[in-house]
This record gives C-alpha cells, sequence and structure tokens, in this order.
C-alpha cells in the first residue's frame, strides 16, 4: 500500500478508534498472506474498501462506523481464493465467500447487525439480496472500485510490457 493512503487512515484518529481492535488482531494481519486482486493483499484490500466506504459514508450518509468495521471484514475468508477450488472441490468462491467470512469475523469478533449484513451482502448483485443500509451500498461500492482499480493496475503494467516488447515498425 501506497505511504500516502497509509499516512491517511492511520492519521484519521475518528476511524482508527473504531477499527483499532480489528487493524491490531493477528487474523486480520494474517490476511496479509493471501494476494486478493493483482499483486494486492486481502488485507491491503480490505483497509482500502474499509476506508473508501468510511469517507463515503462520512459524506453522503450511512452508519460509518459499521462500514469501517465490515469493510476490514468482509474478506475475511482465510484461504487463498486462487487455489480454493482446486484444493476443496468449491468453484463458487464469488458466492461463498460472503457467509465463510461473515462466520469467521463471528468468531473473532463482536459483530452488530449492520456489520454482519453488510459482509454477508457486499458482492451484490452476484449474491441476490442486496445491502439493506446505505453503509452496506457504500461497503458494496467500495469493494467494486478497489477490485477494478487493483485489477486494471495489474492490467495496465502488463499491456504496457506488451507494447513495448513489441518489435518497432519500420
Amino acid at each position: 500500500m501506497e505511504p500516502s493512503v497509509i499516512a491517511e487512515y492511520t492519521g484519521d484518529e475518528e476511524y482508527m478508534e473504531c477499527v483499532k481492535d480489528i487493524l491490531d488482531s493477528s487474523v486480520f494481519h494474517s490476511l496479509d498472506k493471501y494476494i486478493q486482486h493483482g499483486t494486492t493483499t486481502c488485507k491491503d484490500h480490505s483497509i482500502q474498501v474499509s476506508y473508501l466506504a468510511y469517507k463515503l459514508c462520512k459524506r453522503f450518509g450511512g452508519n460509518w462506523r459499521s462500514a469501517a468495521r465490515a469493510g476490514l471484514l468482509h474478506d475475511l475468508f482465510l484461504y487463498d481464493w486462487h487455489t480454493h477450488a482446486r484444493e476443496t472441490g468449491n468453484h463458487f468462491h464469488g458466492f461463498t465467500h460472503p457467509r465463510t467470512a461473515f462466520q469467521n469475523a463471528q468468531a473473532y469478533f463482536e459483530l452488530s447487525w449492520e456489520e454482519g449484513d453488510i459482509i454477508l451482502r457486499h458482492m451484490w448483485p452476484l449474491t441476490p439480496i442486496p445491502p439493506a443500509t446505505r453503509a452496506g451500498f457504500a461497503v458494496t461500492c467500495a469493494d467494486k472500485v478497489c477490485s477494478a482499480v487493483e485489477t486494471t493496475a495489474r492490467l495496465k503494467s502488463w499491456v504496457l510490457l506488451c507494447f513495448l516488447a513489441r518489435p518497432a515498425r519500420r
């Protein structure tokens, strides 16, 4: 994660106050072992989703505390989804990981009803039931934005590499 992003969220006292227990937990730090999109770890992805959703709720309304906390926990599935299907036979990670993340989050943290709802519904419209709250929509949107940026950053590098590797025209 870029130092400017780290400085922004760690310097936001209100944000840090409501997520400190999660950020300090070993289970959350274990997300560093798993790549989410491109070269971004699950931990960095979750922080970026959390902070963007928090800022969206602060600006447009919604429970910013629930958005911040659920944003950190929305992908707490604790496995490498790139190899999960091969290892388990479960080929539906996109559909099933919200429930796994919810169960893990419940096991390690005290969740409000809204935080649980956000985690369970963050993959909408891939999962059929939309988020029930503004904070839920903030996390869902932040997740889509962050995922797109992380994925296209890798794609941009690949396209640039292919372009630079092409033989020059004469």
